[in-house]
């Protein structure tokens, strides 16, 4: 029997990264002449990364640029299912980057909407999209009367891996400045941008009381990239559900989330995400993603 062929894992040099996302987001705004790009800021990870990346870039144009300078704005949007430590946290980004924002609940419009469509909010499920929609006819409202650009927040692994987001809501952006980075990769650039206790916050889309990704999913985002770049890397299901790396990675997991029981059953699902969810979602719908320097080894 021949070695275990091995799952390569791209790495990013974050300073790079953030200089090189930082010139895709110029870029684009430039293109379509905008005066900057609006953020909904929602206390996680994703969000505080693409912003602190955006005050960067803006700064450094702005200076070299002082006829045309851009601006950030952040949104800090929420809803009854937020906690009041994520709004608190998407206030912290805003004043620790220096940006003018918002806060401002969005409860009342979700009221009117229960009032035209009862059945809207009757699932958590629905309940859920209806709001992530909501913020994003708030944010391109914003962005419209400002004449700026929607900036997502998606990364590889929600968006363009297992589509886990509402297309129509927090998938409604203009560009996608970290749709080339895996989750593991945005905590490692909120770290190295002084975001580090974000980093390390548990992820949750806050579209239901007490949501959590790994909750809804039954595994990681560090799941979902390795059985990805496996299936890139062209090894076939049954190689990845007995694969030493992967299941270094999941069986742990299965300890703790009892959604499913094998190793397998874990690699079917985030393929099928994939096939199904993901790549279906990209059709409708694919914005741009700044291009990033990574490295397989």
């Amino acid at each position: 029997m021949g070695l275990e062929k091995r799952i390569k894992l791209a790495e990013i040099n974050p300073a790079v990264a953030v200089e090189e996302i930082g010139a895709g987001i110029i870029h684009t705004l430039l293109d379509v002449h905008s005066t900057g790009g609006v953020i909904g800021l929602s206390g996680g990870v994703d969000s505080a990364c693409v912003a602190a990346i955006a005050k960067k870039a803006f700064d450094a144009y702005s200076t070299s640029h002082p006829d045309r300078p851009l601006e950030l704005v952040g949104y800090i949007l929420p809803s009854k299912t937020n906690s009041v430590r994520d709004t608190d946290d998407g206030i912290d980004v805003a004043q620790k980057l220096g940006i003018r924002y918002e806060c401002l609940s969005i409860e009342p419009i979700i009221t009117v909407y229960e009032k035209t469509n009862a059945d809207s909010v009757k699932s958590k499920f629905h309940r859920g999209n209806l709001t992530s929609e909501i913020r994003a006819t708030v944010l391109h409202q914003k962005a419209a009367t400002g004449r700026k650009t929607v900036l997502g927040t998606g990364n590889k692994d929600e968006d363009f891996g297992i589509g886990y987001y509402t297309l129509f809501g927090d998938g409604a952006v203009h560009m996608s400045p970290i749709g080339n980075l895996n989750k593991r990769h945005v905590r490692q650039i909120a770290r190295y941008l002084g975001f580090a206790e974000i980093a390390d916050k548990q992820s949750s889309p806050g579209l239901e009381p007490g949501q959590t990704s790994f909750g809804d999913l039954g595994y990681s985002y560090e799941t979902v990239e390795i059985v990805l770049e496996g299936m890139y890397q062209g090894f076939a299901p049954a190689e990845l559900a007995v694969h030493s790396q992967v299941k270094a990675q999941v069986e742990p997991e299965l300890k703790v989330n009892a959604k499913f029981p094998t190793v397998e059953d874990v690699v079917s699902d985030v393929l099928h995400r994939h096939s199904a969810v993901a790549l279906p979602k990209m059709q409708i719908v694919h914005p741009p993603a700044a291009q990033v320097t990574l490295e397989y080894r």
